[in-house]
């Protein structure tokens, strides 16, 4: 039998090609190789997003990027968390187990508590929730960049001490590093983030594409000067969507002062409509039909309901309320 994955996203905005690099287009190159779950972490993305129009949106575009960019429901179990109601029943028995000093030490927390930020309990039990997303469905691994490393390792912990009192009933899930594409670049040079806006998003059309490319930050260099391909964000882009002949093409003119950043910018604009335009043409067929997006999120839901319900009862018996 197939090994089980499970990862999730939250729906604070629209997709964009970082989200694809980073992390959508592993989980499609690894939807044969594993039994996946795939579900949009909505009860997550409620510390940001508190505008039900705005939830419902991301959730569905969420939905149709996965099924745009390729991902088979019939491999995969798409769903939302919020249709699994199990989940927020284990975060609870999650959270009568955990001590607060470990959430005190928590990324977002301390990040967040550093900045001076507002911070509820969403944000200070948001490991709790999703050490109970990774354990409820038997996960075997979770897919990981190294910064999220610690919310499986406390995943990983819950499921131990849990084990070690109750008896053993959790699977503790191994981490699967996903393949380091590095930071994507934003059109500002950072990173990039729905929370800087500076996206590229995986939707935009022709028009929007281009515009915004034309927009990306560079230096003040003359077309014909060299210029640095490590420091060029117009360059770092061209290498997600460029042959490696095409970038040691591109490489050679950026030494030589041969290419113009306007002509670079051109250039790119035109390799990333290429590339989006499978893409859009998909999201079009899903936007005319919303009934066919919402079977495949119910038709999910029910299988990853079925495999919690399977967990719940064997953790209300080692608890003593079944």
């Amino acid at each position: 039998m197939k090994k089980r994955l499970l990862s999730g996203i939250k729906p604070t905005g629209d997709i964009h090609i970082g989200n694809y690099f980073g992390a959508m287009r592993q989980f499609l190159d690894l939807q044969n190789e594993y039994e996946s779950f795939i579900f949009i972490a909505d009860y997550h993305a409620l510390n940001q997003i508190q505008n039900p129009k705005e939830m419902a949106q991301y959730s569905m575009d969420i939905a149709k990027a996965y099924l745009a960019i390729g991902l088979d429901p019939k491999k995969v179990a798409l769903f939302k968390q919020s249709d699994v109601p199990a989940v927020t029943e284990l975060a609870w028995i999650f959270n009568c187990l955990t001590p607060m000093a470990e959430l005190e030490r928590a990324h977002a927390y301390k990040d967040a508590k550093a900045k001076s930020n507002p911070i509820n309990m969403g944000l200070f039990d948001y490991p709790v929730l999703m050490a109970a997303d990774i354990l409820l469905y038997n996960s075997d691994v979770v897919p990981v960049g190294q910064d999220q490393k610690q919310h499986l390792e406390m995943a990983q912990d819950t499921a131990k001490k849990f084990n070690r009192i109750f008896g053993e009933t959790f699977k503790v899930p191994q981490e699967l590093i996903l393949k380091d594409v590095g930071a994507i670049r934003g059109l500002d040079g950072r990173k990039m983030s729905k929370s800087y806006k500076n996206t590229i998003g995986l939707f935009d059309d022709e028009k929007t594409i281009n515009k915004k490319s034309m927009c990306i930050t560079t230096d003040c260099r003359r077309a014909d000067e060299p210029k640095d391909i490590e420091a060029c964000s117009v360059f770092s882009l061209h290498r997600l969507f460029s042959t490696e002949a095409d970038i040691k093409k591109l490489e050679k003119q950026y030494c030589e002062g041969s290419i113009s950043y306007k002509e670079s910018k051109e250039l790119l604009a035109e390799k990333i409509n290429k590339f989006l335009n499978p893409i859009r043409e998909k999201k079009a067929e899903l936007d005319k039909n919303p009934k066919l997006v919402e079977k495949i999120l119910k038709d999910g839901a029910e299988k990853a309901a079925a495999e919690a319900e399977k967990i719940m009862k064997e953790v209300k018996k080692k608890i003593g309320v079944a």
